[in-house]
């Protein structure tokens, strides 16, 4: 499952050029995000007109995960139970469900999240810091 973060990351070229490789496959064979991340990531309004459609490209070569009763019933527990964004909630609650690895730069958004797993590809950067 793929967080906002770093589908921008990535269309700007900015994910850590010794990371890239497993992002690129990750992206080719995992291309999962949760519906918020389609919104989020299209909705933003710094968008230029040809990054706008640049990015609607990119996100239909995703496979997009809706939003479910069981997902929402699961991210209506994390946020009962932890401090965490709606948004981030719903993403980890699909992520969970699916069985899936989080991708996300946004670590301390997800780190209270039980049974969640996580890569971030700028681990190494960000511990340098």
């Amino acid at each position: 499952m793929i967080d906002t973060n770093v589908l921008i990351y990535y269309l700007a070229d900015t994910i850590p050029e010794d990371e890239l490789p497993k992002v690129e496959e990750i992206l080719r064979k995992s291309f999962n995000v949760s519906i918020i991340t389609k919104i989020e990531f299209l909705g933003w309004k710094g968008h230029t007109p040809e990054g706008f459609e640049k990015s609607k490209e990119f996100i239909s070569f995703a496979h997009v995960i809706p939003l479910t009763n069981e997902i929402a019933d699961v991210a209506i527990e994390l946020r009962r139970k932890v401090s965490i964004k709606l948004p981030d909630a719903v993403i980890a609650a699909t992520t969970l469900l699916h069985g899936l690895t989080l991708v996300t730069r946004n670590v301390k958004d997800f780190e209270k999240v039980e049974g969640l797993k996580i890569y971030n590809p700028f681990e190494k950067v960000d511990k340098e810091g």
